[in-house]
């Protein structure tokens, strides 16, 4: 594909020449491939098929757990995010040891791959909050737990320029791929001054339902804050926030 310069932009199709806008600019390519007709119907494109299938299945899961969190995932700006997901997704979906290839899904896969999954690669959790963090996700009672020992925050927070206050979010969501709904509970932290005294130890919970027999996953963020006159500011629009998926069960 070539990148597309000058004062004009343009888009769609012009002598076999696409034209669109990406993440990464406005590019161009040649218009081609193969007739779809053909990818529906060929058997030598049966792989292409499974691929396909596969590959759609693993966005519809994307949306599902995006919609789940997106309490949460509203404050992160990150606009790879869909993409990072989806690959990763597929990455479960081809660990399915019990469907055939092409019908292998999300929850018959290995999810712990999504363990330590970052929403913003800008800002990752673990090069963003160094404090001692204890986590607990109990299948049986719903329970997800989350308990950060004492910490001095202007040492163990990475915070970006202007950040005046913080808090630190957590949620748990149960996942139900087939019928693409979930269930979602967070809490969050006070919102705390990013200075040199040492914080209280930090303790929260959320509980979706009990002995669900759905895949869990459990998150956890910063969000940062600007004081100014006593309002709190979101800062930056969420491009600095972290939120990572610290548990996974799917037993």
């Amino acid at each position: 594909m070539a990148k597309q310069t000058g004062i004009i932009k343009l888009k769609g199709t012009i002598g076999g020449i696409s034209f669109y806008k990406t993440s990464d600019g406005h590019l161009a390519r040649e218009k081609g491939g193969v007739d779809g007709n053909r990818i529906k119907n060929d058997p030598a494109f049966q792989r292409t098929r499974e691929n396909g299938s596969e590959f759609g299945r693993a966005g519809k899961a994307g949306k599902v757990l995006r919609d789940a969190i997106r309490l949460l995932l509203q404050n992160v700006t990150d606009k790879r995010l869909s993409n990072n997901l989806q690959r990763n997704l597929m990455k479960v979906i081809k660990t399915d040891a019990v469907n055939d290839r092409g019908q292998r899904t999300i929850q018959d896969g290995d999810m712990s791959l999504l363990q330590n999954f970052d929403f913003n690669t800008k800002a990752k959790f673990g090069r963003t909050l160094y404090a001692d963090i204890t986590h607990n996700l109990d299948r049986v009672t719903g329970e997800g737990t989350i308990d950060i020992q004492p910490f001095e925050p202007m040492t163990m927070v990475e915070a970006p320029g202007g950040t005046t206050h913080f808090k630190v979010v957590t949620g748990v969501a149960e996942l139900d791929f087939v019928n693409e709904n979930s269930v979602f509970d967070s809490d969050e932290s006070s919102i705390l001054p990013w200075d040199s005294s040492t914080t209280s130890t930090i303790s929260m919970s959320a509980t979706v339902t009990a002995a669900s027999t759905l895949p869990l996953i459990q998150v956890v963020g910063v969000e940062f804050y600007q004081e100014v006159n006593g309002t709190m500011y979101p800062l930056k629009n969420g491009a600095f926030n972290a939120l990572n998926i610290i548990a996974v069960d799917n037993s």
